[in-house]
């Protein structure tokens, strides 16, 4: 499925959409460039879930966990992960295996351990169609 949007609200709401939607143990992983609107898109995808405390992107803890809504959600950020052996550290397992909804920023980066079963999520912008647009790809695997 391939979702166009035109504001940085379109692409929220891109996100909240899926996060309605969301069922236990789902798994998104997210790439897109730098400033290309994840930490937006995420924000969404939780809002989605009922979770209303602020998201924002836990680029120094890995992860961040919010038990706020109608499932649990666990985003990930792996850009600075230097090892892929750090997400044992971090309990990616028992995240992913578990009752929640986990979504993995930079997925690319730990491809050898993302479960077989997952929605791929890629956000890209495209300059010619305007400053705001977004075209945000999303592919079941597995």
């Amino acid at each position: 499925m391939v979702i166009e949007t035109n504001s940085p609200e379109e692409t929220y709401q891109a996100g909240m959409r899926l996060g309605e939607k969301a069922e236990a143990g789902q798994v998104f992983t997210l790439m897109g460039d730098l400033g290309v609107g994840k930490t937006v898109f995420t924000q969404g995808l939780a809002k989605g879930l009922g979770i209303e405390e602020p998201v924002n992107s836990p680029t120094f803890t890995i992860v961040q966990v919010y038990d706020g809504g109608r499932l649990p959600f666990y985003h990930f950020d792996v850009y600075r992960i230097g090892d892929v052996e750090e997400m044992d550290e971090v309990g990616f397992d028992d995240y992913v295996m578990g009752d929640g909804v986990s979504l993995i920023e930079w997925a690319d980066l730990i491809e050898e351990i993302l479960p077989d079963k997952r929605t791929k999520i890629l956000i890209e912008k495209d300059l010619e169609r305007g400053f705001d647009y977004r075209r945000i790809t999303v592919t079941q695997v597995g």
